[in-house]
């Protein structure tokens, strides 16, 4: 057994109300949700306010410059779909990504490009869909004015970031990238190492250029203005005078769009998630798959050897039918948010990897996505880098309704160790009959294509020696760097009217806030 290199007993608080509340990879974000539903507004007003909060306050894994989909469930209505995803460039050449001959360095198992151009700088960048996702949200199911929603990410912005040990170790993981772009060397290096707090010393903070001047221009001017304005062009030309290919014409055709979202049944609940190139049809088959099985009254032995074999199955059939080989995604993040109404919203968005492209925009603040490298760089694949495409990811934001009503909000980060978090606090929930926070601190596994079955080893020796009798498995430490399981967050409806949710418990800065 390799040796345990931390030994810590680390739990969240779970936040219960009947009013509502907000959970967040970022506490402080959770709060500004929390007092948009205090201020009147609804659970997608509250889980906007959030996101766009995030941009400032957690930029390395969403913001301006991200991607997403988001799950409203109203009550008494179908579930919809913001779908605010990644789209190529119309300019974009799969013959400026050639192949090295060896291995990926990133993220992916993807054949290394030279350069890592498909993984950092400004041919990275995909088409980015979070400005008009966030704003078509409040426009279709929202109740406050975009000013309104906006305005506390515009003072956070301007506040900056303080430093704590978990920012300079973000920080520090992609220095070497950042000091390769002049505003995110500006911005995030001091020279060319990261911002530190030391003892007995004022913390510090990361000014985030003139992120606020973009938040504040969207307040005023409206969502599309990052699409066809002033912002757009600002955007697109320090993309092309840094050599990439985003034009003002790829944002001025993009648009967010409202889709039904993919529904069906597990365990007599009716569950719906993102469709077509997400992980929502894989979460689909692995619960198809535990739904042939009866299980006891707690996550056994028998539970766990079916969850592992149904992932494998699944994943052996998404990697060979859809083409999907990411690794994992530590930039993603996940908002659930609940109001008083019972509306509830699931919004996972990301920047794909840590920083994204690393690259910062100099005259917009706004740090971009690496959308490309979603993309299989071989020619001749489903999922090749061509121009306009979409290319497949793993998000996984759920909503699960029960007897009608919407009951239950989860979703987290990840990349590929999404699909099977989910899977697992669902599981945990509908079979058994956990509540939030213990099915949030429950151990977990994780399958992530490929032989090996990862466990974490607080759980009981006869569950892990049973998994090694069938499986090739490894015991991985559940630690808040590096990010070795996904990071769930989940709002779950309760017996007596209230609402309880808990945020991801190894992620430092998580938490929910309530009214």
């Amino acid at each position: 057994m390799e040796r345990v290199i931390q030994n810590w007993v680390v739990e969240k608080p779970t936040v219960v109300s009947r009013h509502g509340l907000v959970v967040s990879q970022s506490a402080a974000a959770a709060a500004v949700g929390a007092e948009m539903l205090r201020a009147g507004g609804n659970a997608v007003d509250a889980a906007v306010a959030t996101a766009f909060a995030l941009a400032a306050v957690e930029p390395w894994n969403s913001g301006l410059g991200g991607i997403g989909y988001m799950v409203v469930q109203r009550p008494g209505s179908e579930a919809q779909v913001v779908d605010f995803a990644a789209v190529a460039p119309q300019d974009l050449d799969a013959k400026n990504f050639p192949l090295t001959g060896a291995p990926g360095t990133d993220l992916f198992a993807w054949p290394q490009v030279e350069d890592d151009r498909n993984i950092r700088g400004p041919l990275s960048i995909a088409v980015p869909g979070a400005v008009d996702g966030y704003g078509l949200a409040l426009e279709r199911f929202g109740s406050r004015p975009l000013a309104d929603v906006i305005a506390p990410a515009i003072a956070l912005a301007e506040t900056g970031i303080a430093v704590d040990w978990y920012a300079s170790l973000k920080v520090l993981a992609v220095a070497g990238d950042l000091a390769r772009y002049a505003q995110s060397r500006r911005t995030w290096l001091e020279g060319d190492l990261p911002p530190l707090h030391l003892a007995g010393t004022r913390v510090p903070r990361v000014k985030l250029g003139v992120l606020a001047d973009s938040l504040r221009r969207i307040a005023d001017a409206g969502r599309r203005d990052f699409y066809e304005g002033e912002l757009a062009r600002r955007l697109a030309a320090d993309i092309a005078a840094d050599g990439g290919v985003l034009s003002a014409g790829d944002l001025a055709r993009y648009r967010a769009r409202i889709v039904p979202a993919q529904t069906f049944a597990y365990r007599g609940e009716i569950i719906a998630t993102a469709p077509e190139l997400t992980a929502g049809p894989t979460l689909r088959d692995v619960l198809a798959r535990l739904e042939e099985q009866s299980f006891g009254t707690c996550p056994d032995t028998t539970f766990f050897i079916s969850l592992a074999e149904a992932l494998h199955k699944s994943y052996e059939r998404r990697l060979t039918q859809m083409g999907d080989v990411e690794r994992v995604d530590a930039s993603t993040t996940h908002v659930s948010a609940v109001d008083r109404d019972g509306m509830l919203v699931s919004l996972t968005t990301t920047l794909v990897s840590s920083f994204g492209s690393r690259y910062v925009s100099p005259s917009t603040g706004i740090l971009m996505n690496n959308g490309i490298m979603w993309f299989d760089p071989r020619p001749g694949r489903a999922n090749s880098i061509g121009a306009g495409k979409r290319p497949l990811c793993n998000m996984c934001p759920v909503v699960v309704s029960r007897d009608v009503r919407p009951w239950l909000t989860v979703g987290a980060s990840g990349g590929r160790k999404i699909v099977g978090a989910v899977a697992q606090l669902l599981a945990f929930v509908l079979d058994f009959g956990l509540d939030a926070a213990a099915a949030a601190h429950h151990p977990r596994i994780d399958v992530s294509g490929g032989r090996v079955t990862n466990v974490d080893p607080r759980l009981s020796a006869d569950i892990v020696q049973a998994l090694r009798n069938r499986l090739e498995v490894a015991e991985v430490e559940h630690t808040a760097y590096p990010i070795n399981f996904a990071c769930p967050n989940m709002i779950v409806a309760r017996d007596d009217g209230n609402w309880e949710g808990v945020a991801d418990v190894m992620t430092p800065g998580s938490g929910a806030a309530a009214i």
